[in-house]
């Protein structure tokens, strides 16, 4: 039986479908189980997909845009920023940017202007992991349950045999008592020396 046959007789069997009627998680289960290798890997050692350059700046842009570093060095600009213009004023009566601090406004509005989108694509980038993080977790949670039905498969066809060989068995030993208490004998039982049932 070739491998493919075996896959589509797990599909029907414990998918209750053709093979070629499943998506394509379902068709890598049927056929991991069918030649019996694990599924189970680790996403985030070995990515399916290597980042490019933007994508890994985007990453570090967002992991350092949502750090405690940057609200610090974000908020010691801002202060540095207006207290410059304070001092400035306080000496020489004029500033680079007088209050309301429009320049500074207009660095804000830019800084705003670049980090969303890159945010946005650090996230986009995240979004993809979690859905390949998800549809695996989906395989192997699948590939589990199959496993598990068809060991349930296997103890029951042990315990409907080992069921059959006990009915023998003690059908063996009533008729031999029949045949014990027929001659009305006394016998010991250790004598009595029951016949092989295979």
């Amino acid at each position: 039986m070739t491998k493919m046959h075996r896959a589509e007789d797990i599909a029907r069997k414990l998918m209750d479908a053709p093979y070629d009627t499943l998506d394509e998680p379902a068709r890598k289960v049927a056929r991991h189980i069918a030649g019996r290798k694990h599924i189970a890997r680790n996403l985030a050692r070995k990515p399916e997909v290597a980042a490019g350059f933007g994508q890994r700046a985007a990453d570090a842009v967002a992991r350092f845009g949502g750090s405690w570093t940057f609200v610090a060095l974000f908020a010691a600009s801002i202060v540095g920023w207006t207290g410059l213009n304070g001092a400035l004023m306080l000496m020489q009566g004029s500033t680079f940017d007088p209050y309301p601090y429009i320049l500074l406004n207009l660095f804000l509005s830019m800084l705003a202007a670049v980090q969303a989108p890159v945010i946005l694509m650090s996230q986009n980038r995240q979004s993809e992991k979690d859905r390949m993080h998800a549809e695996h977790d989906y395989e192997v949670n699948l590939k589990a349950e199959l496993e598990i039905m068809l060991l349930h498969e296997k103890i029951d066809a042990l315990c409907q045999t080992q069921w059959a060989e006990l009915l023998a068995l003690q059908r063996e030993q009533l008729a031999l008592l029949a045949v014990l208490a027929g001659k009305g004998t006394t016998a010991p039982l250790s004598t009595v020396t029951p016949s092989n049932p295979g």
